[in-house]
């Protein structure tokens, strides 16, 4: 659907809302196509006022290990998009893994594919493996556009189904983003949907397939991740996810399908 409306001064903005289809996961989310250069450009730019505010780890093994996984799921992903003829799904991202050192037991990707894994959270991942999992979820964020969806909800609740395109004010967007993605201490609050975060869940593990990664492992990440959650506060990593209960039938219910594409990368079953 194509809808024109005059922003500000004598600007014409033209977007595209569309109903978007995740090829992985079959999801549809209505996403407008004309704010992901925006959202891309600010994200970008928040990922690199992070890392300049940050300690960030290099040449360690940890750091390594980051970097390593990082780019063995992001290729999976590619050759996945590459298969299904949507290759151009991914123009402008621009992928970087980092360590970050920090207690937090959080990591985070933004839209575009800036990633950030903090120290914090490497007890609870403990190996390679366990990294792969963490990977998986935050890559598929990105790769799912659950920034440009829950962005656009926001715009639309906003403006009354007025749509922000390519000429509205940066200001404009740029304090939506903020809102969805705002920078805390020395790192950035990802806001995501219950459904966003089952989503990640459900896609990560097939791209942990994908790259060669047991997604059977990621049950036992996650009760890892859980037993956390029982001392004074909730990791930042679990603030918006879904329930214990709803996180394992879930993985369950997808593990079968995760498998598949592990044993094609040449996993033993």
């Amino acid at each position: 659907m194509k809808l024109s409306k005059i922003l500000g001064v004598g600007a014409v903005s033209l977007a595209v809302i569309a109903c978007t289809t995740n090829p992985i996961t079959g999801r549809k989310s209505i996403q407008i196509g004309s704010l992901n250069s925006e959202i891309q450009t600010s994200s970008f730019q928040q990922y690199k006022e992070t890392l300049a505010k940050s300690k960030v780890v290099t040449g360690t093994a940890a750091a390594n290990q980051v970097k390593n996984v990082g780019a063995k799921i992001k290729n999976a992903a590619v050759k996945y998009y590459t298969s299904i003829g949507r290759a151009s799904d991914l123009d402008g991202y621009s992928w970087e893994f980092n360590l970050l050192q920090d207690d937090q037991v959080n990591a985070w990707c933004m839209p575009g594919g800036k990633v950030a894994v903090y120290t914090g959270i490497l007890n609870t991942t403990q190996n390679e493996t366990g990294m792969a999992v963490v990977m998986g979820h935050e890559v598929s964020h990105a790769l799912a556009g659950h920034g440009n969806e829950r962005i656009s909800q926001q715009v639309i609740a906003q403006y009354g189904g007025q749509v922000l395109g390519a000429t509205a004010s940066k200001g404009q967007v740029g304090s939506i983003i903020n809102q969805i993605y705002p920078v805390v201490g020395q790192g950035i609050l990802l806001k995501y949907g219950r459904a966003q975060e089952l989503e990640a869940d459900e896609m990560g593990l097939y791209l942990m397939g994908m790259a060669g990664y047991d997604p059977r492992q990621a049950q036992p990440f996650w009760e890892r991740m859980q037993a956390l959650s029982k001392g004074s506060s909730t990791p930042e990593f679990l603030s918006t996810h879904p329930s214990p209960e709803n996180r394992r039938a879930d993985i369950a219910k997808h593990l079968p399908k995760a498998l598949e594409y592990y044993k094609a990368a040449g996993g033993k079953i």
